[in-house]
């Protein structure tokens, strides 16, 4: 197997190579192809200058003479090309010897062969819509260029290979610095999924990438593995928690029927009413356990009906007027009767949350203070709001308080209470497609927010 780092920089080389040799050779076809062209154009434009100059020649002169043209010999040995004057009837009036070009060009150490392959064209010269006469124009194949020519041409094929060099390092050098920047960051997440997986959820990746998709995977795994420690912790603490909840009515109701088994404490109608406290405690425990496991399996069946919300919260103030005063607490309601609050749920589970909500605020306020429920509507909702100003929440525990058997600091703990009570309001309400909002400040109170869908037609 291979890393991501090195696959992705073998495919970006093998890819540049592929690109940079299929350029070089496109560039390469097109500059000869072209060079061609224009040498060929050359070589022609020189045969129609050599035929106008001997068609000139013959007018002046009239006729043909060993010396008509003479003049381009020099001319043809420079250009490493023979001339032959032929008059109309094809006989030679003058030539030059192709012998002495081949001596001339050293035809042998140029063409890499013993000799070039001698070619000639013969072009008409005409006078008044006549021929005249008739020129041979030969060249050995081998030196169809010049030499400066072909230096020129071998030039431009080793800048073209130079280039693809150059660039073939640049495309590697920008292909393993580029790898790189995808490669690490994953190569971060990764190891950091494999330690996840190991239960290490401490780990956090810290190496940024300027790659938006990375730096958003970077973020959602250290998220991800933010939520794996929290969720640990919750497991951990839930284990504790129920072991601990478990363990104390029995550990309470074991001692005490050992020491009446003993006869250290007599059997008393008093102490088998405290055991039987014990006993209900423990039940209730289990009971609001197996309600959870209901609401969390969504196997709990609801019974449907339209509830007056109003109605309902007077009814259950009215019942806890009695706990206020034992408590000195002030208790009072706030409800505009010209409206009204009609919801479609389950009356008995709606009971249950106010029932929570309502036990909560008397159970973590003090003496003589306050306890106001709101009940009003906004756009689309009708608004319940429990408010009181007792002990308050820490910031810290807000986020998991309706956690399974979360308990804040120690001045709620010392308040007796088995943590389920705020999971199982949220869990009813989500049943009901209701929202619970809770704004606490330590000290200063509590205000829980519900909001119910309204149903004005009802």
């Amino acid at each position: 197997m291979q890393s991501i780092s090195r696959r992705l920089s073998i495919l970006l080389v093998l890819s540049a190579v592929a690109a940079i040799l299929l350029v070089t050779v496109f560039v390469n076809l097109t500059v000869s192809n072209k060079f061609n062209e224009y040498m060929i154009d050359i070589q022609n434009k020189r045969y129609e200058r050599i035929v106008s100059y001997f068609e000139e020649a013959y007018k002046r002169e009239g006729k043909w003479s060993s010396d008509t043209g003479i003049e381009l010999m020099h001319e043809a040995y420079m250009g490493n090309y023979c001339l032959t004057l032929l008059d109309s009837s094809k006989q030679p009036v003058w030539g030059m010897d192709p012998n002495d070009l081949k001596t001339q060009i050293h035809i042998g150490e140029m063409s890499g062969h013993d000799s070039g392959v001698y070619t000639t064209k013969t072009f008409e010269i005409k006078v008044d819509d006549s021929i005249a006469g008739f020129v041979d124009i030969g060249q050995y194949s081998s030196v169809l260029f010049s030499e400066e020519d072909l230096t020129f041409k071998s030039s431009i094929n080793k800048s073209i290979i130079v280039s693809g060099g150059l660039t073939l390092i640049i495309i590697i050098s920008l292909s393993l610095y580029f790898s790189k920047q995808f490669s690490t960051p994953i190569r971060e997440v990764a190891k950091m999924s494999v330690r996840l997986s190991q239960g290490n959820f401490d780990t956090v990746s810290n190496f940024k990438s300027n790659i938006d998709e990375l730096e958003d995977l970077r973020k959602s795994v250290n998220i991800l593995a933010g939520k794996l420690k929290y969720q640990d912790t919750l497991r951990k603490r839930l284990v504790s928690d129920i072991t601990h909840e478990i363990r104390t009515p029995l550990n309470v109701l074991q001692n005490n029927l050992e020491a009446m088994i003993d006869g250290v404490v007599p059997v008393s109608k008093e102490g088998l009413h405290y055991l039987n406290e014990e006993v209900i405690r423990f039940g209730k425990l289990i009971n609001d356990l197996n309600l959870l496991k209901e609401f969390e399996s969504e196997s709990i069946k609801l019974n449907y009906e339209t509830i007056d919300l109003d109605k309902l919260i007077t009814e259950m103030s009215n019942d806890y007027f009695k706990a206020v005063e034992n408590k000195n607490i002030t208790f009072k309601y706030e409800i505009n009767t010209n409206e009204k609050y009609h919801i479609i749920g389950d009356k008995d589970k709606i009971k249950q949350v106010m029932i929570n909500l309502l036990s909560n605020a008397i159970k973590f306020n003090q003496s003589n203070g306050e306890i106001v429920i709101k009940l009003y509507k906004d756009n689309k909702h009708i608004v319940v709001e429990v408010i009181d100003n007792g002990l308050g929440i820490k910031q810290e525990d807000l986020p998991f308080i309706f956690e399974r058997l979360y308990r804040g600091d120690k001045s709620r703990n010392q308040i007796e209470g088995n943590g389920i009570g705020l999971t199982i309001v949220k869990n009813i309400l989500e049943f009901h497609n209701a929202k619970i909002k809770v704004d606490s400040k330590e000290g200063l109170g509590t205000t829980v927010t519900l909001y119910f869908n309204s149903t004005p037609n009802l």
